[in-house]
């Protein structure tokens, strides 16, 4: 049970508003998840609840097998980072990691010790004697996480680690916050409403809606296996169609006709499903040919779809260009092709839209 996370039947109301409604899931020790959702989805509320800051109206918390529901936040074992660091600016740097071993008790003698040892894990141990002030918004963040890590808490909770930083330097931290993180083993809790900043730091994802769960799994499950458009949109881009299950197609497949005229072949889903469907396609598993290869697309193998269309916009992303391309029913789908291609086609020109059928995601309509 050591370090270990439970939150059984967990609900918060605010009046008559539910902000956390009969949640459950446990993190298993040393283990790094993810609580992703849009504003108002119950996440911070919920980090808030095993910080201590609230306390549950109904269910069991539970931290390394003990009931914390009732515990102020210092009587529980958790490291905290904020989104804006809190960090103290008329200390040092090597004082406001050394804040919470002082007022947790450490030995007065070990105390160098670990903010040295802390400074060291994040890459500071040239900046101990600066003020906050002194330092760059992700300087300030690794303090921070030095602070949450240096008590060796049982629990690290991050509430929007790297929202403060530019794009740049988010992706730059996230790999070091990762490698950070697995180095002390830390059992950690990561609230955001930023897909990449999930999958890149969580082994497992809870995706959360109105107070509960919408998903959990991995990072690869939840985004190329969601259940429910919500989960899917708010994972990326996304191409839907709307129609009904058709018919059977080869190698245990299904036919999917579009509500535009349109007949897709699809993955038979795992799950018994309605015949009315939504199915999505992401924009990175679409290959278009223009050109002389337009005409060698028809030669496709059977799983393949193929749709005819033409190029109404395009975008230089960067690593990527993306295309939208208007398909034959009137259907506009976003297709992205990478940057590295000699050639690409030009607005206007016909393309033929090609993408697998085991890349389709089918969930039931209007879920």
């Amino acid at each position: 049970m050591t370090d270990t996370v439970e939150l059984t039947d967990v609900s918060k109301h605010y009046g008559p508003l539910v902000a956390v409604n009969r949640l459950s899931f446990t993190v298993s020790p040393g283990e790094t998840i993810a609580l992703l959702g849009p504003s108002g989805c119950g996440k911070t509320t919920t980090l808030r609840l095993i910080a201590g800051f609230e306390t549950p109206d109904t269910g069991t918390l539970r931290l390394a097998g003990e009931d914390v529901a009732r515990k102020r936040p210092y009587e529980r074992s958790i490291g905290l980072l904020f989104q804006h660091y809190a960090l103290f600016p008329h200390m040092s740097v090597a004082d406001n990691i050394a804040y919470g071993l002082r007022h947790r008790g450490f030995p007065r003698q070990d105390i160098p010790r670990l903010v040295a040892e802390m400074l060291a894990l994040v890459k500071l141990s040239d900046k101990a004697a600066q003020r906050p002030g002194q330092m760059s918004g992700g300087q300030q963040q690794r303090v921070a996480l030095a602070r949450a890590l240096a008590t060796q808490p049982k629990v690290v909770l991050l509430d929007e680690p790297l929202s403060a930083l530019d794009a740049k330097l988010r992706q730059e931290l996230r790999v070091e916050l990762k490698q950070v993180l697995a180095s002390v083993r830390a059992t950690t809790i990561v609230v955001t409403h930023d897909q990449e900043e999930a999958m890149s730091l969580a082994e497992r994802i809870i995706v959360m809606n109105h107070g509960a769960i919408a998903q959990q799994g991995t990072p690869d499950e939840i985004y190329s296996r969601p259940n429910s458009r919500f989960v899917a949109e708010f994972m990326g881009r996304s191409n839907w169609f709307a129609g009904r299950i058709s018919g059977q197609s080869g190698a245990g497949g299904l036919t999917f006709a579009t509500a535009s005229g349109i007949t897709l072949r699809i993955p038979a889903p795992a799950q018994p499903h309605p015949a009315e469907v939504d199915v999505c396609i992401r924009p990175e598993r679409i290959d278009l040919a223009w050109g002389t290869e337009a005409a060698e697309a028809a030669a496709v193998a059977p799983n393949i779809n193929q749709v005819a269309g033409r190029v109404a916009g395009a975008a230089l992303l960067g690593a990527d260009r993306q295309f939208l391309v208007e398909l034959v029913g009137g259907d506009r789908i976003v297709a992205s092709l990478p940057n590295r291609l000699r050639s690409v086609p030009a607005e206007g020109e016909p393309v033929s839209v090609c993408f697998a059928a085991e890349d389709c995601i089918v969930v039931p309509s209007g879920v």
